[in-house]
């Protein structure tokens, strides 16, 4: 009697806040949102919030963006104090994104980052291939796996049987609701009015985690799981963050639509700037110890547990009575995620795609919900794909990597170099993709990578780890571009410092 008591007053508790963050976020964005003919202003009140966020919720969407249970569930599923240097890393990552990338995006007046390659390319198809490979990343990868992540987390706070396929839809229901009805406007207050809580209660779980082992986190585990120096067969090998783990940061912070387009939001590039670095601060302080040590944890207390080591942990070390508060709080962190990475969806589809090729006249507000609605009920449909996955984030870094130093690389050749066809940018990010698919698929064997014969030792580089091949697909990729640009479409790459370079710059200001 007393626990079904008790398990009723955690369930108000997290109804009561799930509805108070409603209501905060709605008494914020209620009147702002432009529903008349103008389309220029309830486009931009949608995709960009009018541009009106200021530093604090540019900082507060970008990292609530960022941080949701795949991370928290995902990351402290490794059980290794390793898996900080993905956090510690994007420090540098938003570094870039603050002085080099926001400038340009802000001087080209652009709404997705792809816009920018079409400035920058002669043609527009490659604007058109890369905001495929983003929607097709969102839908099939990003969406799916942050609430699935999600409600296996929720299984394993509270001991529940309901199918993880069950839990999943209502976060996907909840959160298209707030991309739907506020745009983006409304996601950035959500993010940052819940991520207050989520932080403070993520840094209470690392203290209470750590006073249940006596703060003694060294003692009875592997050194491996402890150490911050990665040996070759680790997720991280120590040589890879002088590799590719800064082009994989570039990547995912200054040309990702799903960050980015929180920085394109703000008024101002100086306004934006202030909340990209106040998002580094926060990212390179809290993030890190919240992402690895539960995992850690976890590994002391129960063992190697996997993906629930996080859930385990929390419902170990945290009073009963808080139980509630903790849920809604990790109930939020996956809403923001589902909802900026579908506003991001929307975006990309409506201004890239049904703008463009179908019709331009079409109100952003019909597109709102219907690409929603489609995008959410495929992410409900593609969980029972991830249920089976080891490890949930490295199986996302690989994913990802599939197409990120692809997409890359056509930035940087843009970026770079002018005179540059954008067929021989399409040409370069497709031989990118083949090359990963290679490795990953082909010559990489999780199960003998660096033991016994293997293609790497056969060529004597045992060393060699996907985050090294990244970096080899990215050079690769772009001098594949620039000699299809000059052997098959007869066109000399311009590069940006040269001479000749400095003064279509010139000339281009």
């Amino acid at each position: 009697m007393f626990e079904a008591s008790q398990s009723a007053v955690q369930f108000g508790i997290f109804v009561g806040l799930m509805v108070l963050i409603a209501a905060f976020t709605w008494a914020k964005v209620r009147g702002k949102n432009h529903a008349s003919g103008d389309q220029s202003k309830t486009d931009k009140d949608i995709f960009l919030a009018g541009g009106g966020l200021n530093w604090f919720f540019v900082a507060g969407a970008i990292t609530l963006t960022n941080l949701s249970t795949d991370q928290l569930v995902g990351m402290n599923g490794n059980q290794m104090l390793l898996l900080a240097w993905w956090e510690l890393a994007g420090f540098v990552g938003l570094l870039i994104l603050a002085f080099v990338f926001v400038p340009i995006y802000y001087r080209n007046n652009c709404t997705t980052v792809t816009e920018l390659l079409e400035k920058r390319y002669n043609g527009g198809s490659i604007r058109t291939v890369i905001s495929a490979l983003f929607l097709i990343g969102n839908i099939f990868i990003y969406l799916p796996a942050v609430i699935y992540s999600g409600s296996l987390f929720m299984q394993s706070l509270f001991g529940t049987d309901i199918p993880v396929i069950v839990i999943a839809s209502i976060f996907a229901v909840v959160g298209a609701a707030y991309a739907i009805l506020g745009g983006l406007r409304a996601v950035a207050v959500l993010d940052t009015y819940s991520g207050v809580g989520i932080l403070g209660l993520a840094l209470a779980v690392v203290f209470l985690a750590l006073a249940a082992v006596n703060f003694d986190l060294f003692t009875g585990v592997p050194a491996e799981r402890v150490s911050m120096i990665g040996a070759l067969d680790s997720p991280i090998p120590f040589h890879t963050l002088f590799t590719g783990m800064i082009f994989i940061q570039i990547f995912y912070w200054s040309t990702n639509q799903n960050i980015t387009q929180k920085a394109l939001a703000a008024p101002t590039v100086r306004e934006a700037q202030k909340g990209v670095m106040a998002a580094a601060l926060v990212r390179v302080l809290i993030i890190p110890p919240i992402v690895v040590i539960p995992g850690v944890v976890a590994y002391k207390l129960f063992g190697d547990v996997g993906d629930r080591a996080y859930g385990m942990v929390v419902a170990e070390v945290l009073p009963s009575w808080t139980s509630g508060m903790f849920a809604a709080m990790i109930a939020a962190a996956v809403l923001t995620t589902f909802s900026a990475v579908l506003n991001a969806t929307i975006t990309l589809y409506t201004v890239d795609f049904h703008r463009k090729f179908i019709n331009e006249k079409t109100s952003a507000i019909t597109l709102n919900r219907a690409v929603g609605i489609g995008a959410s009920i495929v992410a409900i449909s593609l969980v029972p794909l991830y249920a089976g996955a080891s490890s949930i984030i490295n199986l996302l870094q690989e994913l990802n990597g599939l197409s990120s130093m692809p997409i890359l690389s056509a930035f940087i050749a843009g970026l770079l170099f002018r005179n540059v066809d954008a067929r021989a940018a399409i040409f370069g990010l497709v031989y990118g993709v083949g090359i990963y698919a290679l490795h990953n698929f082909v010559l990489y064997r999780p199960d003998t990578l660096y033991v016994g014969e293997t293609f790497y030792q056969h060529f004597g580089m045992p060393w060699l780890h996907y985050i090294d091949v990244m970096v080899f697909v990215l050079v690769s990729s772009v001098l594949m571009a620039l000699a299809v640009n000059r052997l098959v479409f007869g066109n000399r790459a311009i590069f940006i410092f040269s001479r000749e370079g400095r003064a279509l710059r010139a000339a281009e200001a």
